[in-house]
């Protein structure tokens, strides 16, 4: 198995093989929880204008998502994983559009699959892909609007690979390095109220749950499932 690390939206574009787009803070970490919570499925959106019309013409239960942080317009919650932990997905379909994580799925075109990397499910996205055991795995840090490179991606990322290659990182260890990163100042900043302090620290436990989270082409649309279902 041959793996290669890349970052921001330009390497996803050019991603192939077996993708894991990672966005730690925060769409895939909510993704996990929405799951987690219920949901049955969530399509990536990349535009919140799209996803508006998708949901105004029958698609998606429930509007998740944010732009620069906060919920647009029309969103029944925001990008925020305590936000989602509180709300009730039970048998909803989600859509969800945010500016990184979602916009890396949908430029990945090139992929032969997708799945949605995060912390939380690291170990079980690791154990999903070794069992199809593909030639090539293609880790994308999506960072900040895939244009900035984000510690937690990046270490995400490399922690993703080494357990691809059989080894055992610590993730305490990788949790207080990105803790020492400076994206993580604003969940404490009293002035940006959508980026709650519990959503640093339940992006930071990792393999919180047993599932991964694949990507598949359906009807035109791209959507996330738990694999396996």
């Amino acid at each position: 198995m041959q793996i290669i690390l890349g970052s921001l939206v330009d390497d996803a574009k050019e991603a192939r093989g077996t993708v894991i787009i990672v966005d730690v803070f925060r769409a895939f970490t909510t993704a996990a929880i929405a799951f987690d919570r219920g949901a049955t499925s969530i399509t990536m959106v990349a535009d919140a204008d799209q996803a508006r019309t998708l949901h105004g013409r029958g698609i998606g239960d429930v509007l998740m998502g944010e732009v620069d942080g906060s919920p647009p317009e029309g969103f029944d919650l925001g990008n925020s994983p305590y936000e989602a932990s509180q709300f009730d997905f039970t048998g909803k379909t989600v859509i969800q559009s945010t500016r990184a994580g979602v916009v890396g799925v949908a430029a990945a075109s090139r992929a032969d699959e997708i799945f949605l990397g995060s912390l939380v499910v690291a170990q079980a996205t690791v154990d999903a892909i070794c069992a199809k055991d593909p030639a090539l795995v293609t880790v994308v840090a999506m960072g900040d609007e895939g244009l900035v490179r984000a510690d937690e991606d990046e270490h995400c990322a490399m922690f993703l690979r080494n357990l691809l290659e059989g080894r055992r990182p610590d993730a305490y260890s990788v949790g207080r390095l990105i803790k020492e990163g400076g994206s993580t100042r604003r969940f404490y900043d009293s002035s940006q109220p959508q980026y709650h302090p519990q959503d640093l620290e339940m992006a930071l436990e990792a393999d919180s749950y047993p599932f991964a989270m694949r990507v598949a082409k359906e009807r035109g649309l791209l959507v996330a499932r738990r694999y396996p279902d």
